[in-house]
């Protein structure tokens, strides 16, 4: 019928789009999901759940040196995290709220969480089961240039409209993974996918923060791709990707005992790195979820 508009289509949680990794390299993948108990099987070296603690190797822990090796994920939190229901205390974390009051601060703070990939937390209720919740892990790819650019962008105009005032800035994932989940289903604590950080600096008169003039938030957008899978051959195409988009960058100097890890962004070549082996295992089939 004439003047009726489809629908966009919706990512299923079973199957994933046709196509979607056939010809993907890392750097081409914007945001994605998939069940946090699958990426703790995937990536062994990055998680490790002991006991009640799900444990992240971060600066100056027994497995520093080892992690800064291997890369990993900037994980956002609040200390705690449930997995499928079962309640669990995480370690090596970025808070999602933090408060900076000096450049230096600020500048190791913009440059730790843009080292890598960040990870969220984010609890779903099904419309097959609305009693149960199952745990995702939301990624953010700070290496594509679409992502990196609304982080950037954001930080850079919040400061040229405070110059010399306090402000608090927040970035907002919440309605790219809404939009993800078809109808019937629910994210329960969406205001875990988002982080926030308060600048205050040493001002006689800041009316605008005062009155909270001064806060700003950025709803960042991409695309979101599905990486759940069911299959072996999948799910070992999945880790090499997982992998290489968790590489580290090269390292201009080392300040493990600082307040954040210091990470440089590296060159272009070094930050858009796309090669992944064996190429061949990204031109087959798509996966299934």
């Amino acid at each position: 019928m004439a003047g009726v508009a489809c629908a966009p289509a919706r990512p299923s949680l079973t199957s994933i789009s046709s196509g979607e990794l056939r010809s993907l390299w890392t750097c081409d993948c914007e945001l994605a999901l998939l069940p946090l108990a699958q990426l703790l099987r995937l990536q062994p070296g990055a998680f490790q759940l002991r006991g009640d603690q799900l444990v992240v190797p971060g600066p100056g822990g027994p497995a520093a040196a080892a992690a800064a090796a291997r890369g990993g994920f900037n994980v956002f939190g609040d200390g705690r995290v449930r997995l499928d229901g079962q309640p669990y205390r995480l370690s090596s974390y970025i808070k999602r709220y933090v408060e900076l009051t000096n450049y230096c601060d600020y500048k190791d703070y913009r440059e730790t969480i843009l080292s890598k990939p960040m990870l969220f937390f984010v609890n779903v209720q099904t419309k097959k089961d609305t009693s149960k919740e199952r745990t995702y892990a939301f990624l953010v790819n700070t290496r594509h240039p679409k992502i990196r650019r609304q982080i950037e962008h954001g930080m850079d105009m919040v400061i040229s409209s405070v110059i010399g005032e306090s402000y608090r800035l927040q970035f907002d994932f919440q309605e790219a993974v809404q939009n993800f989940f078809p109808p019937g289903n629910k994210v329960v604590n969406g205001e875990h996918l988002s982080f926030a950080y308060e600048f205050k600096a040493d001002a006689l008169f800041d009316f605008f923060y005062w009155f909270g003039l001064s806060n700003s938030t950025v709803k960042v957008e991409g695309k979101v791709l599905n990486l759940s899978s069911t299959s072996p051959e999948k799910k070992e195409t999945i880790k090499l990707f997982l992998e290489k988009m968790s590489e580290p960058l090269i390292r201009r100097s080392s300040f493990s005992d600082r307040k954040f890890s210091v990470t440089s962004r590296g060159s272009i070549d070094d930050v858009f790195n796309c090669s992944l082996s064996p190429r061949s295992s990204l031109t087959e089939g798509y996966l299934p979820l």
